[in-house]
């Protein structure tokens, strides 16, 4: 299993949002998981994403138990090991595509031209070899989100979670961005994880989980 979740708890003062979360994802799988607006959707992907801590509970990616790390380790755990795509695609204005799928590799310290090479490659693979020198102003909705799917690529994390990634697109660029996420998966063995509101996205996952009352259940 590339993920494995169990037990997980998380409240914010007196409301307890995750009442013991049991999840495991497995190397290639696409897993959506849907529910209502303040469902907890988000506080959960943060969690498994080590962008948040869980009140208590065990979180094991390719067996490291993320909960047991220290900040600065976990850091450089998250970089190398997930990646992250979100609605707002969070690029860097003052820089090009291209630099911004480069940016986590650099952080990684990896040698310049490599990261630079794999930073092209996937921008090719993606569709936007005429975009590789733009800002995120020059290009359109569904090409910045096609950029940060590079950069969560980059570093060839084991794990992606996507946190509404089409909320943010139109409906032709949502269709592509589904159709990226299988061939990525075709291609590539890439696991997701997808937090979404799109169920034409979650019906093309392996499964479908639905948070209701602070619980996953199969939808």
């Amino acid at each position: 299993m590339v993920l494995e979740a169990k037990n997980i708890h998380k409240s914010f003062g007196r409301l307890h949002i995750l009442k013991g979360i049991d999840l495991s994802v497995a190397q290639g799988e696409i897993v959506s998981i849907v529910g209502k607006s303040g469902s907890g959707k988000s506080t959960l992907l943060h969690i498994l994403g080590t962008l948040d801590r869980a009140d208590r509970g065990e979180i094991r990616i390719r067996q490291t138990d993320i909960q047991r790390l220290p900040a600065r380790q976990l850091a450089a755990f998250r970089n190398r090991h997930i990646g992250f795509v979100f609605q707002f695609h969070h690029l860097l204005p003052e820089f090009t595509a291209l630099e911004n799928v480069c940016l986590p590799g650099f952080i990684q310290k990896k040698p310049a031209a490599q990261v630079r090479q794999r930073a092209t490659e996937l921008l090719e693979y993606l569709g936007l070899s005429q975009r590789l020198h733009h800002k995120p102003t020059e290009l359109s909705g569904g090409e910045q989100q096609r950029v940060a799917v590079a950069r969560a690529l980059v570093n060839q994390p084991d794990i992606v979670f996507a946190d509404e990634p089409t909320g943010n697109l139109d409906s032709t660029a949502s269709a592509d961005l589904h159709r990226l996420i299988q061939q990525l998966r075709r291609d590539y063995g890439q696991t997701f994880v997808i937090v979404t509101h799109n169920y034409e996205l979650a019906e093309l996952s392996d499964r479908r989980l639905e948070m209701r009352d602070g619980a996953l259940l199969q939808a």
